[in-house]
């Protein structure tokens, strides 16, 4: 039993040997560029607010540090467009508005500064890649586009349509999968994220008109890498 023992030992001690020169061969990588996507953007609301998908768009600075095998952290800074489009053909069921085509549209432009773990698998030329991790954002303006003209609908909420943002600061987490194409000339990146805010734009305390009102956003975004030689 001993000497089974010690064979298992010397197995055991060769394997991490041979896992520690590996390793050693490893060699940490650095990486700047950019990123463009678009956003499939609404908000949580509660009261409920019926809506429609909103198109916006983001695009950024991206730094990647790959610290070891397998893992390494991506820091970026964007230009995000997030907001919602409202259903209001479903919302004001008894046609209790004189227009015909009704919409609204609250546009909000935050910048955004996510800070990603990022976990891959695959070879030199292709990888398999997951992102994530917290993100912090800050209102930087706002514009409505609408044709109401101040009128309401009946037995839905109203008060967003004149309420501009009470809370700037946001945070919250996001992340999603991904492949990367490497190359002689950088790196292609091909990318999906969710991204849900766990913060409020507007104040939520009892007796404001929401007590819910949070981002959520689907991005499909490519990203643009050059490496860093030493």
């Amino acid at each position: 039993m001993i000497q089974r023992g010690i064979i298992y030992l010397l197995f055991i001690t060769a394997l991490t040997g041979t896992g520690v020169q590996a390793q050693n061969t490893f060699q940490p990588e650095w990486a700047i560029g950019g990123s463009a996507g678009v956003g499939f953007s609404s908000v949580s609301f509660r009261p409920k607010i019926t809506q429609l998908t909103w198109v916006g768009y983001t695009g950024g600075l991206t730094v990647r540090w790959i610290t070891e095998k397998n893992l390494g952290l991506q820091l970026e800074v964007n230009l995000s467009q997030k907001g919602w489009k409202e259903d209001i053909q479903m919302m004001d069921e008894e046609g209790t508005l004189s227009m015909s085509n009704p919409f609204y549209i609250r546009k909000l432009n935050y910048i955004d500064i996510p800070l990603y773990t990022h976990i891959y698998f695959g070879s030199d030329k292709a990888r398999f890649f997951v992102n994530l991790g917290p993100q912090i954002g800050f209102v930087v303006s706002e514009s409505t586009d609408q044709n109401l003209n101040g009128e309401t609908i009946h037995n839905r909420p109203n008060e967003q349509h004149t309420m501009p943002v009470e809370k700037k600061f946001e945070w919250g987490i996001g992340g999603g999968p991904g492949i990367e194409f490497r190359s002689g000339i950088g790196f292609f990146l091909l990318e999906g994220r969710y991204y849900y805010a766990l913060s409020d734009f507007y104040n939520t305390r009892r007796g404001n008109a929401f007590s819910k009102a949070s981002n959520q956003v689907i991005w499909v975004k490519m990203t643009y890498l050059i490496p860093i030689r030493k």
